[in-house]
């Protein structure tokens, strides 16, 4: 039934592009000013906060070098053959995930809103992460730093300037300025609290940033990723040469390289490498997929999947050598194990490493410049995910959207304000809770399900050898046998397999120590569903539309009426 519901190839891109006539689409299709504009657009979309946080905290959770064998292996049969055949979709359909998906096979369709669905609610809470950068940002400029001594009015009789080896009940001055400061947090879900008015405004202006990066659509966002996409890397080297000098540098690095070879026993390591793959590249968010219908139609794909792919994997090492590093540092400081310092979740790069900065010479110039790292490396990775959804609703609704706002610049806003005011929980007092609920059940639960439909979609149902005929089409050679074995064997088994191993070994969200309640488990399913769900309503959709019964399958032509 998938292959015969999978659009029918013909002579070449004729087939596919026959229904475009169905689409409401813009009259002509805007593309990259210079093609290194997507190349850049790309790295930044893949390097993100997920580089400098995630990477590294699995790395310390997975027993150090460890991790970097699984990971490097999922990056290698996963990462880049699956980035290739996103780029070659998007650039060979010029559509954005949903029609694109829609015209490789009609009955998974849904994939591509699933796609949709997932970058909408990744950049809402996603942005509350560029909301406390920038909350560090402006508070270290001040001397000394709010978070360098226990001397502050949120400050409890706990608190201490060093963790104290063996001690349960001390917390430190950056524990207690992320937790008391910025977020006010409260003892559990269950208690709302107020809204930071302060936080609030500051996530207004996160995301006027972003309005600015892409009101134009690709002619603004191709010129913001020169700086947003390299100025980054300036920052980390100087953060590595300055962080190789600190006593204790040594045994952190030596942590992040020497593996406990034990640790790959565990499923859990296994899952959690090809989740970060695909968590970074972006595999299954429809960011990148958006981005390469923008392209020229013979742009060399194989090119750009290499230099993103890579770029990204080796900027993640880049940035475990120099969070480990502050841990030895922090390490040699509080004279306990790397192992015992309290890293858990963003608290890795807003707790751990900020209490590095209060002890290092000019403290507030490495706080500056790391925060503001923090804010590059965020900023082109949220527009990304902004875009998918523009993109979509674009090639859907063209006409329609430009009768309701006369301008795309309108419209983009509108997408922006609603997803701020989706995103005001966050920034209450309940809002670290609601964050990793959302992080838990979207960048864990949804994308490895999201990820398993999209493969069968693209390497089963309409093929490799179609998607071969594609590439051959755009670039002049087909694929080697390493990707045509990957796409068609490798990848699907390997979703499978994590696929059923996520579902058995499934963890339910947490918080530090704190475990979320049923309902709130039950809220978190809500928001897997609010992506996921689109799948099987796309295939019912597609069944309801076609013409005979489920057993005859579709009559006529190929070409499947988007319409």
């Amino acid at each position: 039934m998938l292959v015969k519901l999978s659009m029918e190839f013909g002579s070449g891109r004729t087939a596919m592009v026959t229904q475009g006539a169905a689409m409401d689409e813009p009259p002509s299709r805007p593309t990259w000013s210079r093609q290194i504009e997507f190349t850049l657009a790309g790295i930044g979309c893949a390097v993100g906060l997920g580089n400098v946080w995630r990477f590294p905290y699995l790395c310390y959770r997975s027993g150090g070098g460890a991790f970097l064998v699984p990971y490097l292996l999922m990056l290698f049969v996963l990462g880049i053959p699956l980035l290739y055949m996103e780029l070659a979709i998007g650039q060979y359909t010029r559509r954005g995930p949903v029609h694109a998906l829609a015209s490789v096979c009609p009955l998974l369709k849904g994939v591509g809103i699933a796609s949709v669905a997932i970058s909408f609610i990744m950049c809402i809470y996603y942005n509350v992460v560029i909301t406390w950068a920038l909350y560090y940002l402006f508070s270290s400029f001040q001397a000394p730093l709010p978070w360098q001594n226990c001397n502050n009015t949120w400050n409890t009789p706990n608190c201490t300037a060093h963790a104290i080896n063996g001690s349960n009940f001390s917390s430190t001055a950056s524990q207690e300025f992320f937790k008391y400061k910025m977020l006010e947090q409260t003892d559990g879900v269950h208690e709302a609290g107020t809204l930071r008015w302060q936080l609030f405004l500051i996530l207004i202006l996160a995301w006027i940033l972003i309005y600015l990066c892409i009101f134009k659509g690709v002619k603004s966002t191709g010129k913001v990723v020169y700086f947003t996409a390299l100025f980054p890397y300036v920052i980390l080297i100087a953060l590595l040469i300055n962080n190789v000098q600190l006593p204790g540098a040594t045994d952190g690095i030596t942590y992040f390289i020497v593996p406990e070879w034990d640790k790959l026993r565990s499923v859990d390591v296994w899952v959690n490498a090809a989740a970060q793959i695909f968590n970074s590249i972006g595999i299954g968010f429809g960011s990148l997929l958006a981005m390469s219908s923008y392209n020229s139609f013979n742009n060399n794909i194989l090119k750009d999947t290499l230099t993103i792919s890579i770029i990204n994997s080796l900027t993640s090492i880049l940035a475990g050598f120099v969070i480990f590093s502050a841990f030895g540092y922090m390490s040699y400081l509080q004279g306990i194990p790397i192992r015992q310092l309290a890293v858990d979740g963003p608290g890795l790069v807003y707790i751990v490493y900020p209490q590095a900065f209060a002890n290092m010479p000019v403290a507030q110039l490495w706080a500056v410049m790391f925060f503001f790292m923090l804010l590059c490396l965020g900023l082109d990775s949220e527009f990304a995910m902004v875009e998918v959804m523009v993109t979509s609703l674009m090639d859907a609704f063209h006409r329609d959207l430009m009768n309701i706002f006369r301008r795309k610049e309108f419209f983009v806003l509108a997408i922006c304000g609603v997803a701020c005011l989706l995103g005001i929980p966050c920034v209450m007092q309940v809002g670290i809770y609601v964050f990793q609920l959302m992080d838990h059940y979207t960048a864990i639960v949804s994308i490895m399900f999201l990820a398993f439909f999209e493969v069968i979609a693209i390497c089963w149902s309409y093929g490799v050898t179609r998607l071969s005929a594609n590439v051959k089409e755009m670039n002049g050679s087909r694929p080697n046998i390493f990707f045509r074995v990957c796409w068609l064997v490798v990848a699907p088994v390997l979703i499978t397999v994590i696929l059923i191993f996520s579902i058995i070994q499934f963890k339910p969200a947490r918080y530090e120590q704190y475990v979320f309640p049923s309902w709130a488990q039950g809220v978190g399913w809500c928001i897997a569903l609010a992506s996921i769900i689109w799948i099987p309503l796309g295939a019912i959709h597609t069944l309801w539309l076609l013409p005979g019964t489920l057993l005859q399958g579709p009559r006529g032509a190929g070409v499947y009426d988007l319409g």
